[in-house]
C-alpha cells in the first residue's frame, strides 16, 4: 500500500504533443509578422532562385538544341594531314575538289581555305606603301568561292566572288564590314581597293555577318588560285582545310565518305571533323549551365540559413523569460528545442513556397518575352519547398540548442 501511494505520488512528465507544438509553432511566428517575413525572405530567394535557375536552364538548352541542329549539325570540316608524310605533300586537295565534295548528296556548299604567311612587310591598308596610314597586321585568307557559301554570308553591300574569278586569279576581295570601317571602306561605288603589301585588291563585297567561321569577317578573303599566283600555296605549316555545309541530317554520312571523294588513293591524307552528338553536346551544355547557377542558388540558401539562424538566435535572447517560465512550469530542454527548430523550420518551408511559386512565374514570364516554351520539371517543384524546410531546420540547430541550455532560475531573474 505505502509503495502505491509513493508511485501515484510522483509527478508526471511533462509532454509535447504535435498539436501543440504546432499551435505554440504557429503563434512564436504569427507573433511577431514583420520580423518573421524578413526572416523567410532569404530562403525565398535562394528556392526561388534553385527553381527559377533549373527551369530556365532546361528551357534554354532546348533552344541551344535547335539553333545545334540548324547550324553546327549541318557542318562538315576536312583537313589536310598530308598522310605519314605531311612535309612532302603541301597540299592534298585536288584542284576540283569543291565540286568533287559539291557532287555528294546532301551538300550545298563546300570550298578549301588556308590564312597566307605574309612576310613583316606586308600589311594590309587602304592605300599603297608610303601613302596614308601604315596599315595593320590582319589576316589575308585563300579561299574558294565555295567557302564562303557554305559560311552563310549576310552581304551588306556588293557580292561575293565566284568561279570565275576564282579560274582567271583576278586581283578581288571580300571583307568584313568591321575591317571594312577601319580601313575607311564606306562605298563599292568608287571601286576601293586594300593593299596587301604592294598588291592591290578591288573590294567587291562588304560582309555584314555570316552564320559560321565567324573569323572571316576580320579577314581579307582572296581567290584561291589568286594566293597561289602571287604567295604559293599552304605549306606544312599551315596547311589547307575545307568548309562543307550540308542539308540537315546528312552531316555524319556526307563525313564519312569526303576522304574517298578527294583521293580514292590515299583518303589518309584528309581528317575529316563530323558534328559531334547532339545528345552529347546539349548534355555538356546543360551540365556547364547548371553548376554555374547551382552555384548561386546555393549562395542564396546558405545567405537564407545565416538570416534565419541570426534571428532565431535573437529571438531566443528576446524570450528568455519566456523560455524559463516554460521551464519552470515544466517544459523539458529537447520540448524547447523541438518548439523553436518547429518555428525556424516553419519559417523555412513558407519561404520555399513562396520561392518556388516566384520561381515558376519567373521561368514562365521570362520564356513568353523570349517566344520560347517554358520547361520545368515536376521533381523541382516538389523538391523545392522540402528544400526550404531542410535549410530552415538546419539553421535553427544551433538556436534551438542553445535556447534548451538556458536553466530555468536563471532566465527568471533576468
Amino acid at each position: 500500500m505505502i509503495t502505491r501511494l509513493r508511485r501515484s505520488s510522483r509527478p508526471e512528465r511533462s509532454r509535447l504533443g504535435v498539436r501543440d507544438l504546432l499551435s505554440e509553432c504557429a503563434a512564436g511566428v504569427l507573433q511577431r509578422p514583420a520580423r518573421s517575413a524578413l526572416t523567410a525572405l532569404g530562403t525565398v530567394l535562394g528556392v526561388g532562385t534553385f527553381v527559377a535557375v533549373l527551369g530556365l536552364t532546361a528551357t534554354t538548352s532546348s533552344q541551344i538544341d535547335s539553333r545545334f541542329n540548324e547550324l553546327t549539325a549541318t557542318e562538315v570540316t576536312v583537313e589536310d594531314t598530308g598522310g605519314d608524310q605531311p612535309e612532302f605533300l603541301d597540299n592534298a586537295f585536288p584542284a576540283d575538289a569543291d565540286s568533287r565534295i559539291g557532287a555528294l548528296n546532301g551538300v550545298r556548299a563546300a570550298g578549301v581555305y588556308w590564312p597566307v604567311r605574309l612576310g613583316p612587310e606586308e600589311l594590309v591598308a587602304a592605300a599603297p606603301p608610303g601613302v596614308g596610314d601604315d596599315g595593320e597586321r590582319t589576316e589575308v585568307v585563300a579561299a574558294s568561292p565555295g567557302v564562303i557559301a557554305a559560311a552563310g554570308p549576310a552581304l551588306e553591300q556588293g557580292r561575293a566572288f565566284d568561279a570565275y574569278h576564282d579560274r582567271r586569279g583576278e586581283n578581288v576581295a571580300v571583307i568584313g564590314s568591321g575591317l571594312a570601317a577601319r580601313l575607311g571602306v564606306t562605298t563599292l561605288e568608287t571601286g576601293p581597293a586594300v593593299f596587301v603589301g604592294n598588291q592591290a585588291f578591288t573590294v567587291i563585297g562588304i560582309i555584314e555577318d555570316v552564320e559560321r567561321k565567324a573569323d572571316l569577317l576580320l579577314s581579307v578573303v582572296v581567290p584561291r588560285t589568286t594566293a597561289e599566283r602571287i604567295w604559293g600555296g599552304p605549306d606544312s605549316g599551315e596547311r589547307a582545310k575545307m568548309l562543307i555545309s550540308t542539308d540537315l541530317g546528312a552531316a555524319r554520312q556526307i563525313a564519312s565518305e569526303t576522304a574517298l571523294a578527294l583521293d580514292p588513293a590515299h583518303p589518309e591524307y584528309f581528317k575529316v571533323i563530323p558534328p559531334p552528338d547532339p545528345r552529347s553536346l546539349r548534355g555538356s551544355v546543360t551540365s556547364d549551365l547548371n553548376e554555374l547557377f547551382m552555384l548561386l542558388a546555393g549562395i542564396c540558401l546558405v545567405i537564407g540559413a545565416v538570416g534565419i539562424a541570426n534571428t532565431t538566435l535573437v529571438a531566443v535572447l528576446e524570450r528568455t523569460g519566456e523560455i524559463g517560465l516554460r521551464r519552470a512550469l515544466g517544459a523539458r530542454g529537447r520540448h524547447i528545442t523541438l518548439q523553436f527548430l518547429a518555428e525556424s523550420g516553419a519559417l523555412g518551408a513558407l519561404g520555399g513556397l513562396i520561392g518556388t511559386s516566384l520561381g515558376t512565374v519567373t521561368v514562365v514570364v521570362m520564356a513568353v518575352v523570349r517566344d520560347w516554351t517554358p520547361v520545368i520539371h515536376p521533381a523541382t517543384v516538389l523538391a523545392a519547398p522540402a528544400i526550404g524546410l531542410v535549410t530552415g531546420v538546419l539553421a535553427g540547430l544551433y538556436p534551438a540548442w542553445r535556447a534548451s541550455r538556458i536553466q530555468p532560475a536563471e532566465a527568471l531573474r533576468r
